[in-house]
């Protein structure tokens, strides 16, 4: 029996590809730097990082960056290859399992349907020293559009899966099949409502509403009526307080956060939502304003054993992402 492996499935470690001036980061690339080095520091601590970069010499930079900050190496691997951009969550293999054998499964990834170059990108999988089999599959899917209690149910947005800009060509019936088929999950759970303003992804569902354990989902609230996000927001929770009665699940709202804006004054897409599960943490991106405490306090209450650890991650959301966004957690075994 095949199964997708949920989040909080035991990690070799992550995966991250480091901002450099041919990235979109150029702008912020001071920033942006310290923010990876935050989420070193957040993870090297417990589990390995797999870390791309795009040549020796930012492989040396690197090291002296992290050696300068004081961050234990010992669990850093530095790989050179080349990649448009950083989103690893959404161009870092899919891990599935069967009969005790995991493999990572290797998606098409087109830009968020052809919005931006990305060639690189979707070569660079097949270029990492893998040490489980890797296997290439047509579909285009991002990383970032579903999520997996690991019991066989898939939690992902119609807007994203079903966008014409992704698999045209497929019905929702044979997208459906295909899914199931090769993440080994037994039911879909569809949202219709919810998206962020700045979200380049097309509302992947790691922006809204995220499995923490097999039974307990963490969603974006909306409370204030005067936001342009609160009819989509409202109407996403209540299809989730469905869900949650049918299948007996817990939901945990976190807040929208305060109203984040770029330089020309474009609302960015800021979400508590995109938080990572390691094996001992859950990495929460914050972003230097008030609500910041209520999500943490959220995050807490249902983190169990695991240290909920704030990661300031306001330089990502310029470019219209977050923590999840940039990392990829890899299974053991996987190097």
């Amino acid at each position: 029996m095949r199964r997708f492996l949920p989040e909080w499935h035991p990690q070799w470690g992550v995966l991250l590809a480091w901002p450099d001036p041919d990235t979109d980061w150029a702008d912020h690339l001071a920033e942006a730097e310290q923010c990876y080095l935050d989420l070193l520091a957040a993870l090297l601590d417990h589990e390995h990082v797999l870390l791309v970069c795009r040549n020796d010499t930012l492989q040396n930079r690197i090291q002296r960056l992290v050696a300068q900050r004081g961050i234990p190496a010992e669990r850093l691997r530095l790989e050179v290859a080349d990649y448009n951009d950083t989103w690893a969550r959404d161009f870092g293999p899919l891990a599935v399992e069967q009969n005790n054998a995991v493999e990572l499964l290797n998606y098409t990834f087109t830009g968020w349907g052809g919005k931006f170059d990305a060639d690189r990108d979707n070569a660079l999988n097949a270029s990492l020293p893998w040490s489980l089999p890797l296997q290439t599959h047509d579909l285009v899917l991002e990383g970032g559009a579903v999520d997996t209690d690991g019991l066989g149910h898939l939690l992902t947005t119609r807007h994203c899966l079903r966008n014409p800009n992704r698999n045209p060509s497929l019905s929702e019936q044979e997208l459906s099949d295909l899914l199931k088929e090769q993440l080994g999950v037994k039911e879909i759970w569809w949202l219709d409502h919810g998206e962020l303003e700045g979200d380049d992804t097309d509302a992947h569902v790691d922006t809204l509403a995220r499995f923490v354990d097999a039974r307990t989902i963490a969603y974006v609230q909306c409370l204030d009526s005067s936001d342009s996000h609160y009819p989509s927001l409202q109407r996403m929770e209540q299809e989730l307080q469905v869900l949650a009665h049918t299948h007996h699940l817990t939901l945990v709202p976190l807040p929208l956060p305060t109203p984040q804006y770029s330089r020309e004054g474009e609302r960015l897409p800021a979400t508590y939502a995109n938080f990572l599960i390691t094996n001992e943490k859950i990495l929460l991106p914050v972003y230097g304003c008030e609500t910041d405490q209520a999500a943490i306090d959220a995050l807490k209450a249902v983190s169990g054993e695991r240290t909920v650890t704030p990661v300031n991650c306001r330089v990502l959301i310029e470019q219209h992402g977050s923590l999840h966004c940039v990392t990829m957690q890899l299974p053991q075994g996987a190097l």
